[in-house]
């Protein structure tokens, strides 16, 4: 059995309660595994040491398939390992093998909100020096002086990145972004950078929130204006309106510009920090793509 607080057992005694019931109010991850399970030992630690990093966004739920064959067949497991993830009672998504951490994570960003997120671009100013207030350039400008004096600190390429989105410097930010290591490029605080990113990108230039709901009255099939009025609101003070926005898109026109409602929804996703407003609108996106 795991210390980790966020995993657990299941048997048939306590699945009904702690998977079925539970996953009304939390995200469960089942993990179908067995004791030979050569993949399973390399995929089981990933799994729980992401549960512990997520902090409770996800419980992740043990079904040893030898011990609970009642369960696998409820499943209709046919190998180990299989993932399965609950929500309100049903399975909403899944995989079979061993997926890398990079795959897990982006498995996971589908559907679940990580409790620790990426700082706003004002925390930039909390490494300033005391006492002065830092403009976006100064930030830019500080940090390359940082990265030169301490060049194994590899965190201040992430910090640079923001600083540049900060800056309105977006192609230097996507440089910087893609120029990631390995071990950063799959960081939650960059997951949620790119999100920020695509939706800063599709401002440049963009006509205000009243001309958009103009061109929206006018034509409600104008997409291009119900994206950029669904990127201001998700930026500004009505995110969910601005969900909104994208969901009627995805509803009526989901393969419109390549499908760009559900990326921008995906990109939201990984900003916002309302976790009930995620999960809900997680829920209504999954109900019109599945």
């Amino acid at each position: 059995m795991s210390t980790n607080a966020h995993v657990f057992d299941v048997t048939p005694d306590n699945f009904e309660t702690e998977v079925l019931q539970a996953s009304s109010q939390t995200p469960i991850l089942i993990d179908f595994w067995a004791t030979w399970c050569g993949p399973c030992k390399a995929l089981g630690p990933l799994l729980e040491k992401l549960a512990a990093e997520y902090n409770g966004a996800f419980r992740l739920a043990k079904i040893d398939v030898d011990a609970n064959q009642e369960l696998a067949a409820m499943f209709g497991i046919r190998s180990v390992p299989t993932v399965a993830l609950i929500q309100d009672g049903r399975p909403v998504d899944g995989f079979a093998g061993a997926l890398p951490e990079g795959q897990l994570r982006e498995f996971l960003s589908k559907h679940v909100e990580p409790a620790s997120l990426i700082e706003t671009p004002d925390d930039l100013d909390s490494d300033a020096p005391e006492g002065t207030t830092e403009s976006a350039a100064d930030a830019v400008q500080r940090i390359r002086a940082e990265m030169a004096a301490r060049p194994d600190d590899e965190s201040l390429k992430l910090d640079l990145a923001l600083a540049q989105l900060r800056a309105g410097d977006f192609d230097a930010a996507r440089a910087a972004l893609d120029a990631l290591p390995a071990n950063l490029a799959t960081d939650d605080r960059t997951a949620r950078l790119r999100g920020q990113l695509q939706l800063a990108e599709a401002l440049d230039d963009a006509p205000d929130a009243d001309a958009l709901r103009q061109r929206i009255e006018a034509d409600p099939e104008d997409w291009s204006a119900r994206d950029l009025l669904g990127v201001r609101l998700t930026l500004g003070d009505a995110p969910a309106e601005g969900l909104d926005q994208f969901l009627h898109i995805l509803r009526h026109q989901r393969d419109w510009n390549e499908g760009l409602a559900r990326q921008r929804l995906l990109a939201a996703f990984q900003i916002l920090e309302d976790s009930a407003l995620v999960g809900d609108y997680r829920r209504r996106m999954a109900s019109i793509l599945f």
